[in-house]
């Protein structure tokens, strides 16, 4: 099954503006925010993740209820492990991917 996993930005790229780390479940990985240029994203604010793209901002509420439907749908440690596969960038600016 392939779900929108829900990540919170905790920082954004100043070498590469396309790219913001978020934080899934404690997993932090450098997503794409380019499909979302049109939105204001801030630090702290919740995104939708597919596939390492953000898709679309979502409220704190939101992304806990979704975070609670991937658990009720065993899905939860899947997308842990989809998140932990993004390596937009993680090897490129020589951070340490983990």
């Amino acid at each position: 099954m392939c779900l929108a996993i829900p990540g919170k930005i905790v920082e954004f790229d100043s070498v590469q503006p396309m790219l913001a780390k978020v934080d899934v479940a404690g997993v932090k990985r450098n997503i794409n925010i380019g499909l979302m240029e049109d939105e204001q994203l801030a630090l702290g604010d919740w995104v939708l993740i597919h596939v390492g793209f953000a898709m679309s901002k979502i409220g704190e509420s939101e992304a806990a209820d979704q975070l609670r439907m991937l658990r009720a749908l065993g899905e939860d440690e899947l997308a842990i492990e989809e998140v932990r596969g993004y390596s937009f960038a993680e090897h490129a600016a020589g951070q340490n991917p983990g």
